[in-house]
């Protein structure tokens, strides 16, 4: 959820849950992408979900993928209800090239192409590294960096080899200069490229001094999947309102953030 909107900024439309928006204004044509075909891991929900509508507003098709398929398919209705776009929910686990591979094929049987690839699938939670067992690690390592990896792959070796087309890794400024608690994720963050309590005082370090919302990150994505980042390969897009290069460390902060989560669970 965005923090509070200061005087005079414009904020695009966003809502803080797994919904499509009520209202959207283009910034962009809403041609930009007109019949192209998009393929989003971690699709059905966050900025995966904010990701995929935005496109389809631009005329993509879009196949939303990830292992809750009922989650999908309940996204998938509503992306097709409000861009009028074919949205394609597959089952898939990036950490298994196979699942992915059946996933691709389904892809070019049902919409013939794939022009834009966004890996989003992400597994993080706060924790101290002192009490990470390995297989959280492993985890977290195999579903960003090494799903990343392969869902690359997969969609090259299926059809980007021979047609070519685009690839937006998600990912966070975790790894930048290192965060409290998130030794993992910070890891395979760092191989592709925190949390903050929800409150005004959180923000107060941030030059923007305030949190972003999806549709802000779908549209960096969309830019990036796009013919208007034409001339922009292998850059490192960073939209985070100036936060990796302020925010203090705070572990305590931290600490009673993950002490807080962990009491609720």
């Amino acid at each position: 959820m965005a923090g509070p909107q200061r005087k005079g900024e414009l904020l695009p439309e966003d809502v803080g849950t797994d919904d499509c928006l009520t209202s959207y204004t283009h910034i962009y044509s809403p041609d930009l992408l007109k019949d192209q075909v998009a393929f989003i891991t971690g699709g059905g929900s966050g900025i995966g979900l904010r990701i995929a509508e935005i496109f389809m507003r631009h005329g993509c098709d879009t196949v939303i993928a990830s292992r809750n398929l009922d989650k999908l398919k309940e996204a998938a209705k509503k992306l097709c209800a409000v861009s009028g776009r074919r949205c394609l929910p597959l089952c898939l686990d990036v950490r298994q090239p196979e699942s992915i591979a059946a996933a691709v094929d389904e892809t070019l049987k049902e919409l013939g192409r794939v022009d834009i690839l966004i890996n989003n699938a992400a597994g993080n939670f706060l924790c101290p590294a002192t009490s990470l067992s390995f297989n959280a690690f492993k985890t977290v390592m195999e579903i960003d960096t090494m799903g990343t990896f392969n869902t690359s792959k997969v969609v090259y070796e299926k059809w980007f080899k021979d047609h070519g087309g685009n690839i937006v890794n998600i990912s966070a400024t975790l790894g930048y200069k290192g965060q409290a608690l998130q030794v993992h994720a910070g890891s395979a963050k760092a191989a592709n490229g925190g949390l903050r309590a929800d409150t005004t005082a959180a923000f107060q370090s941030i030059p923007v001094q305030r949190a972003g919302n999806k549709t802000e990150m779908a549209h960096c994505t969309l830019f990036l999947a796009s013919r208007a980042s034409s001339y922009v390969t292998g850059a490192i897009l960073v939209a985070d309102g100036g936060a990796w290069l302020t925010s203090a460390n705070d572990i305590s902060m931290m600490l009673g953030i993950a002490s807080s989560k962990s009491a609720k669970l």
